[in-house]
Order: structure tokens, then sequence, then C-alpha cells
């Protein structure tokens, strides 16, 4: 089919929505950003149309809900896809625009409906009035029809990846930028916030920084933890308090656009969540393309982007002595870690290119737009 017209309805300060705008723009789809988050200097095309919703914050998902409705008799948009069941799925499901494409994101299906009996209920009706569903990994998927038993089809549209930009550190134009150090280093690229597990990784490393083997193999081995969040004065204490200070480095937040770069400072990259509503492992799977074997969790859908003993190993979640043991396994044994890093970027071409994610979500739309003729609000 030729390229039509999508309006999303979500954060346009998000990183993902921009990105699937960009890329459904290239494709030469006419995009409509409609969002009420402040969206200052982003970095779309000129082709992508940004339309502003006049209220903001909690009370705006349903008070912005006439304007969106005049917006989109205005715009006749082939296809409306919402991101977020709970705030902008709560929009979109008071204007009743059809098609309507309802992408579930992670904490709207896994934290928000079990607040309040009424958020529940609220969370479920956005889930029913929706025209199809779409998440972004099998795992929520599963949670989704928890919820909502009877929508039985739910497209998987996963957050892929760059494999141009995110790529082994030898094969990329930016891998000068941050050398590497000596010895070896370990680390991760998130949020600081409790339910990514940082402080098991800050304690794993600190037992591997103890252990003899360790010492004698990778005397220098360091910790390097990029990201910012409101844990991160808790989680520089607790360094401290662990007596590896020395050996850990906190680079704060970084731009999206450089984290290949910092991707390729690290060995082993590791994702200890504790909580389900990791949905899906999107960092994990930028650490794979660029060729990093990786240790995480058991945490709701990163198990789904780690094929375990081959790509990286999935440990229980929450649990210190198996994600040391795990990170020792591949401290100690270079070869595995070549094997995996090498296995780990197959796996994500094979499975998580970015256009073969564009390709999804655009047979989504076509399948709406296919069945569903648009109809105004």
């Amino acid at each position: 089919m030729k390229p039509g017209h999508v309006a999303l309805l979500g954060p346009a300060n998000s990183i993902h929505l921009q990105r699937w705008a960009i890329a459904l723009a290239a494709r030469g789809w006419r995009v409509s950003v409609v969002t009420q988050h402040a969206a200052g200097a982003l970095p779309l095309p000129a082709t992508v149309e940004l339309h502003a919703l006049p209220r903001r914050g909690a009370a705006g998902y349903f008070l912005n809900a006439p304007a969106l409705a005049r917006l989109l008799r205005q715009l006749k948009p082939d296809v409306l896809n919402a991101h977020y069941a709970s705030g902008y799925g709560s929009t979109a499901a008071l204007v009743g625009f059809t098609p309507t494409l309802l992408s579930v994101w992670g904490s709207d299906v896994y934290d928000f409906p079990f607040e309040a009996a009424l958020k529940g209920w609220w969370l479920r009706r956005n889930l029913r009035r929706a025209t199809a569903l779409a998440s972004t990994s099998h795992a929520m998927a599963r949670q989704v029809q928890r919820l909502t038993p009877e929508r039985q089809h739910i497209a998987i549209t996963p957050f892929g990846v760059d494999m141009a930009r995110f790529a082994p550190r030898a094969d990329s134009p930016q891998a000068d930028t941050h050398p590497k150090r000596g010895g070896l280093t370990l680390g991760i690229v998130k949020t600081l916030a409790p339910k990514y597990g940082i402080d098991l990784l800050l304690r794993a490393f600190e037992g591997l920084r103890a252990d003899a083997d360790v010492r004698a193999a990778q005397p220098a081995l360091r910790l390097l933890i990029v990201g910012d969040g409101p844990q991160r004065t808790e989680l520089e204490m607790l360094a401290r308090v662990l007596g590896i200070t020395a050996h850990c480095e906190f680079a704060g937040a970084v731009a999206h656009a450089d984290v290949p770069q910092w991707l390729h400072r690290l060995d082993v990259y590791a994702a200890p969540s504790r909580l389900d509503s990791e949905s899906f492992g999107v960092a994990v799977v930028e650490a794979g393309a660029c060729g990093l074997p990786v240790v995480v969790s058991d945490a709701g859908g990163l198990p789904e982007v780690v094929v375990d003993g081959a790509t990286g190993l999935v440990v229980p979640r929450d649990n210190v002595a198996a994600l040391q043991a795990a990170l020792k396994g591949l401290v100690l044994d270079a070869a595995m870690r070549e094997r995996m890093g090498r296995a780990a970027r197959a796996h994500v071409l094979s499975e998580y290119e970015w256009g073969a994610c564009v390709d999804r979500m655009v047979a989504c739309y076509d399948a709406l737009r296919t069945a569903v003729p648009p109809a105004p609000p």
C-alpha cells in the first residue's frame, strides 16, 4: 500500500516516539505528532507536523479530549496511534476515533491498573475501546491479555536498533570518542531508579572485587554506570559504603545519540532489573548490537531479548549471588565474552533490526486502514 497519514498521540519528548515519527516520515508517511508534553527543540524532520494539546498534567488526559477531537476532524488521519494505555490511551478512548492502534509501553499495564480499583477498571476500558493493540514484547502482550482476556490478537512492535549506529567498537565511526581504559569494564546505561536493580549490580561488583580469582585475572576491573535518576545519591553513597568508589564511575545522563560511545567502553553489560515493568530491554538490545555479552535478570521482557547461554546469561531477579556468579564467569572467560558478543549482535540483527521493526508497525497501520476506514470522532 502507499504510505498514508498517521497521527501519533503520545509524549513528544520521548526518544521512542521521536524515533517512530522520524522512521515513518522517512518511509513517506505523513506524520502528525499530537502531545500534551512540553516539546521543546525536538530532533524531528521538517515534514513531521507537531500539534500541542492545550492542557498539561494528569487532568490533561481527560480535558484535552475535545481539543483532540477537533484536531482529528481537521487532520483526518488514516490511523490514530496512541502511546501509553493509561494517560494518552484515556484521551484516545474518550474521543473514540477509528481506527485507533493503542501501543502499551510497560508501567501503564504493569503498575497503573493495580494502584486502585478505579484505575484498573479505567485501564481495561481503554484497552477495550481501541480498535487494535500493540506491545513492544510478548511478555507485555501476555500481561495485556491477563487484563483483557478477550483481546487475543496483540501486535508485537519492538523498539528496534539502528545497526549502523549501534555497532561493535571497531566498526563504529565514533569508536575513538571515549577510548577504553585498561582492564575490564562492566556496566549499565539506565535511569537510576530502584526498579532497575543497580544497587544489586554495585553489591555484585563489590563481591567480584573481593574474589581472589577475579583479582588475579582482572586487577583493574571497573564498573561504569551511565544515567541519572532519583536514586543517584543513594547509589553513590552505597558505592562509598561498599568501598568501591575508586573503581566505579557514575557518568551521569547522556544523550541517546551518545549511548553507542559509552557502550564502546564496556566489555560486559548488566541489567539486573527487579520488576516486570521492565517490559522490553531496549538498552539490552542496543548493548547486544554493539557486540557485548549481557547478564540480565528474569524480569519482564528481559529474558525475551537474550538467548540464555548463547547471547548472554539470565539470572533470578533480586539475587546478588547469582548475578555475581554470572558476571564472574564472563570476567574470567575471554572466549565466552567474544563468542556471546558475536552471537548477541547476530541475534539483534535477526530479531530487532530497526527497519524490520518499522515494517511491523507499518503493517499494523495498513491492516487497520484496510479493515476499518477512518471515521471522524
